[in-house]
Formats: structure tokens, C-alpha cells, sequence
């Protein structure tokens, strides 16, 4: 039931007419990210004239007090300023449904109240339900949806699921919870969302890659000595700590975001931009990566916890001291690891990732460092050395990309000089804030899976982490808290890289 998307999204064309479903739209998710994606979208046109909104959550609220609170809400949340024009016609298609997602009761209701409203906006039945839900509600809430004939499908009428992370504890989850939604729905019928693939910098790896000669042929490890990628937080864990006990660094951040830039840094081209030709690329790259030992795990892994520390003179709590956390925790907070994508285009290329909460600034940032040139040329000058090239992607929070090179030092001496071609999306393009979610929202309307995880994408991803939670497990740390808070993680990390010759490249510079 995929939408034709060739006329739609070159013309930048209103989304089909949809109801979107909310579980869980009481909670935080709702009202920071959905809720201001949906308006931008309007701000944009890109919000059909047909479109309405239904909310589920516990909370006792008539359609008026939910449509009250989000008019409170977005006045804090938006990320331009509100329109009221414009917010008074998208917040009368809203609707409010007090819930219990375990009762089928509440589908009952649910089916009664989206036949009400597809006769009033005219959405034809076109329905995506977003689960911004605890996971354990991901099976239950779509076995209901099954049961009460609201995932089927027929003619032009679409039905969508869109799942927020994680996905899955483990491997083993993520399968059962794979088969589990398969039971009522089609893979094309379930987008497994990762925020990060909404920031314009991600979407533009491709571009840059495939729609610029100079780029893809230097793209391989004839030309590349190594990759970093770093996906950095300045902030702690906050209120989060009791997912956070549960999760760690290693599940937060690499099965998902982590993999996900991976895959489109190391993919081959596509044979187009379908979903699933770009999918089935990321979806090789990802069984590629080399699964590692137990031995491997040691020697290129480490893990890392913050203590207290002090930035700009005001003391930082240590992990352990965080709200809802064991004083005695053994939860990691920071991950770096060394991998290899076992293919024709990476092998023997590293590609060094790392992840942590409490460094010194909130950076995400892809960084292809290229082959030094050969020093013969230089060897009867004043060069002492010579400089790497250096290609670096930044993510967040200032979307751009920079090209370092050396140049001659003007003078009678021949010394080199390092210079670099800095790109800021905001100085050619404008500044065009968003909550991430936008493009994202916009492509499950038109069927479009491309920036979505597969099932098979997901096992994948976890397949890789699993020698890594169990060797872990096995042996829980000795040493934590082992990184200060406000610094750039554990010596252990500085030392995986340094091994090789290389080091960490400072992020923002």
C-alpha cells in the first residue's frame, strides 16, 4: 500500500490524507519532539489539508483540555515562533482518548472514534499509530490493533506503525519482538524510527557520497587509513536513570545510532534511493562488521563510568549519584571499540567508535582520515612531517562539513601549514530549526521506509553487541567511576587508539 512517491517528493507536495494515533501522548515525547515536528510541518505546507491527530494516554482529558495543554505546550516547545493562525487549525484536528493500551475496550473506542473523525477531516482511512510507549507495550499494543481489524489494509488505504527505540533489550528480544509484530503486520507496514536519521547531515551522507565525483572514488581503503565516529553528551543521565541502570552506553546508543552511521559511511551505492535498495546496503555493511571474541572484547572494547568532576567551576554529580541509580552500579555510561568491516572496499580499515554521557561538549561528528602522501618529495626540505587529510562530518550541533589540507607557509622556506574548507549548512542554506522528527513523520505519511530500521537491520546490530554484553556481564568492572565528569572518557580509550598510531580528533575543531 506504499504511496507512488515519484511526483510527491520532488514537488515537495502536501502528505495524502492521514490520521496520526499517539500511544502514550501524555509523555514527554508528545510534546517536545511530535506535536512541534507536526507543526513545522504546517509552517511548511507539507502537512496535508486532511490530517488530524488522536492521543491516547491514561490521563482523564476531554478534546478540548488536550488540545488546551498542547497550546500551552508549544508555546515552550516550538521551535519557531507560533503562529496562532496556524496552531489554532492544527490543534482543532486534534483529538483525546482516555486509555488503557491492555483493555480491548479501548480499541473498541479507538476504531469508533477514527471512523468519527475520517468522516469529519476526510482521511480516508489512512491511519499511522506512533508508539512513543514503554517497549513492553510495542507487542501488546499491536496485537490489539490486529484484533480489532485496525492494521488491515485494502485498495489505496494504508495502515503504519511507527516504533520508537529500543528496539529490543538483546538479540534474543529483538527477534521475539520481530516475530511477535509480524503476527498482525507487514514489514512494510512497520517503521522502526532512529531520530538521528532525521538530522540533515545524516540524510546528506548520501548525497555527498553519490552525487559528487570527486568523493566516491577516494572512498575505499586504498585512500582511507581510518574512521572515527564520536556521538558524544555533555549532559548526564538526569531523570533517565532507571532506564539508564537497565540500558547502559552499549545499548542507548550503538545498536541503533551508532550502526546506523556506520552503515551509511561504509555502504555501497544503491542501485537507487528506494528504501530498500539503500537498506539492503546498510543491511550488508552491518553483516560485514567483524563479530568479536572474547579475546577481541578485551583488547577492543573499554567501558566507562563519570564521577564527579567540575566544569566552569560548578561541581558534577558522579553516575552514582544520579537519581534512581545503584550507589554501587556497575552500568556503563561510556563506550569505545574498535571494528572491522570485513568486505573488498574496508578490510583492514578500523573504524573507531565512541560514545558517553558527561564529556565535555554534545558533539556527534563522522571523521575519515585519509592516507599521509609519501614524504620522498619532502626529504631535502624543511618538512619535517607531513599532515593527514582529514574529512570531517559534523552531525550536531553545528551541521556541516570540513576539508583539512596542507598548504605552503608563505615565506623563503618551504613549511607546511594546515588549512581547512569549512561548510556550515546554516550559512548557505539558511537556519531551518527542527526537532529532528519532521522528515521523518513526513516519510511514513508517503510510505517512504528509506530512514527507517529493517528487522533484519535490527538482529543485525544486536548479533554484533551480543559478545559484547556477555563478556561484560561475565565480568563486571573493577574500576568505576573511571572518567571524570566534563572530560573526554576513561585513558583506557585514549590508549585502544593511540595503539595503532592514531588519536582521538577534538570535536568542533
Amino acid at each position: 500500500m506504499d504511496t507512488d512517491l515519484s511526483e510527491i517528493t520532488q514537488a515537495g507536495q502536501p502528505a495524502p490524507p492521514a490520521v496520526m494515533v499517539i500511544f502514550g501522548a501524555s509523555g514527554d515525547l508528545t510534546k517536545r519532539k511530535l506535536i512541534p515536528a507536526l507543526y513545522n510541518l504546517a509552517r511548511q505546507n507539507l502537512l496535508g489539508e486532511h490530517f488530524a491527530v488522536i492521543g491516547l494516554a491514561r490521563s482523564d482529558m476531554s478534546h478540548d483540555e488536550f488540545r488546551q495543554k498542547l497550546t500551552e505546550d508549544i508555546k515552550e516547545f516550538a521551535t519557531h515562533e507560533v503562529d496562532a493562525e496556524l496552531w489554532a487549525k492544527v490543534v482543532k484536528s486534534v483529538y483525546y482518548l482516555p486509555a488503557d493500551l491492555t483493555d480491548a475496550q479501548t480499541y473498541e473506542k479507538l476504531a469508533a472514534l477514527l471512523a468519527e473523525v475520517d468522516k469529519n477531516h476526510g482521511t480516508q482511512g489512512n491511519y499511522f499509530y506512533y508508539l512513543a510507549t514503554a517497549p513492553s507495550f510495542f507487542a501488546p499494543v499491536v496485537e490489539q490493533l490486529g484484533k480489532a481489524g485496525l492494521v488491515e489494509q485494502s485498495g489505496s488505504r494504508w495502515r503504519r506503525v511507527i516504533f520508537e527505540k529500543p528496539f529490543g533489550h538483546d538479540l534474543e528480544s529483538a527477534r521475539r519482538l520481530n516475530a511477535d509484530i509480524r503476527d498482525s503486520l507487514k514489514e512494510n507496514q512497520i517503521y522502526r524510527i532512529d531520530h538521528y536519521l532525521g538530522k540533515e547531515t545524516v540524510q546528506n551522507i548520501l548525497v555527498f557520497r553519490f552525487a559528487n565525483g570527486i568523493f566516491e572514488p577516494i572512498w575505499n581503503r586504498r585512500y582511507i587509513d581510518h574512521i572515527q565516529i564520536t556521538v558524544s553528551e555533555s549532559v548526564g543521565v538526569e531523570q533517565r536513570g532507571g532506564y539508564y541502570e537497565n540500558s547502559g552506553a552499549l545499548r542507548d546508543m550503538v545498536p541503533n545510532h551508532i550502526f546506523q552511521l556506520i552503515s551509511l559511511t561504509a555502504m555501497e551505492p544503491p542501485i537507487s534511493f528506494a528504501a530498500d535498495a539503500v537498506r539492503d546496503e546498510q543491511s550488508k555493511v552491518l553483516r560485514a562488521i567483524q563479530h568479536l571474541t572474547p579475546e577481541d572484547v578485551l583488547s577492543r572494547t573499554v567501558r566507562g563510568q563519570y564521577g564527579e568532576g567540575k566544569v566552569n567551576g560548578e561541581t558534577l554529580p558522579a553516575y552514582r549519584s544520579e537519581a534512581h541509580v545503584d550507589p554501587n552500579s556497575g552500568t556503563e555510561s561510556y563506550v569505545a571499540m574498535k571494528l572491522f568491516v570485513d568486505n573488498w572496499r574496508w578490510a583492514y580499515v578500523p573504524f573507531y567508535v565512541r560514545t558517553g554521557k558527561r564529556l565535555p561538549k554534545r558533539a556527534t561528528e563522522i571523521v575519515i582520515q585519509f592516507h599521509r602522501a609519501p614524504f620522498i618529495l619532502f626529504r631535502q626540505t624543511g618538512v619535517e612531517k607531513l599532515g593527514r587529510n582529514r574529512l570531517v562530518l559534523r552531525l550536531q550541533p553545528d551541521e556541516g562539513i570540513s576539508l583539512s589540507f596542507g598548504a605552503k607557509i608563505p615565506g623563503p622556506v618551504l613549511r607546511l601549514g594546515e588549512v581547512n574548507m569549512d561548510f556550515q549548512y546554516t550559512d548557505y542554506f539558511g537556519s531551518t530549526p527542527s526537532t529532528g522528527y519532521e522528515r521523518l513523520l513526513y516519510d511514513c505519511m508517503l510510505g517512504d521506509a528509506t530512514l527507517f530500521q529493517r528487522a533484519d537491520m535490527v538482529e543485525a546490530g544486536w548479533e554484533i553487541v551480543e559478545p559484547i554484553l556477555d563478556v561484560w556481564k561475565a565480568l563486571p568492572p573493577r574500576h568505576f567511576p573511571n572518567y571524570a565528569a566534563g572530560s573526554w572518557g576513561p585513558k583506557e580509550a585514549d590508549e585502544l587508539i593511540e595503539a595503532d598510531g592514531h588519536e582521538w580528533t577534538k570535536c568542533g575543531v
